[in-house]
């Protein structure tokens, strides 16, 4: 496991731009799919991103591609996520997660950062 530390949310209009930051510690954080996931208050937590390894292999939610853009630098040890055009439904608490190549489950999560977006 690794452990992960969000930062970067906070409330912003629609259609602003944030960026949030996960800084991952441990021996094994460069080898690792690192993933973003959101929880709004009443709905179960959901798939944001993910990114591989070596940062080739991307995947989004639907409901953010083309607006949200993962990203990690392997020699800082953080993952990005930069977030455009957000909407009203974006608002929810964003979490990092990472998890080994080889399975599906993430077995490591940070402890969230809040994003708001007012209409």
């Amino acid at each position: 496991q690794v452990q992960l530390v969000e930062s970067g949310g906070g409330s912003v209009q629609t259609g602003g731009s944030l960026r949030l930051s996960c800084a991952a510690s441990g021996r094994t954080v460069s080898t690792r799919v690192m993933g973003w996931f959101r929880q709004a208050p009443g709905k179960e937590r959901e798939f944001v991103a993910s990114i591989d390894s070596s940062g080739s292999r991307l995947a989004y939610a639907n409901s953010v591609k083309d607006r949200f853009t993962i990203s990690r630098i392997n020699a800082k040890n953080t993952v990005y996520l930069q977030m455009n055009s957000l909407k009203p439904e974006d608002a929810a608490v964003y979490y990092c997660a990472s998890r080994y190549v080889y399975t599906a489950n993430y077995d490591s999560w940070g402890q969230g950062t809040q994003v708001t977006v007012s209409s």
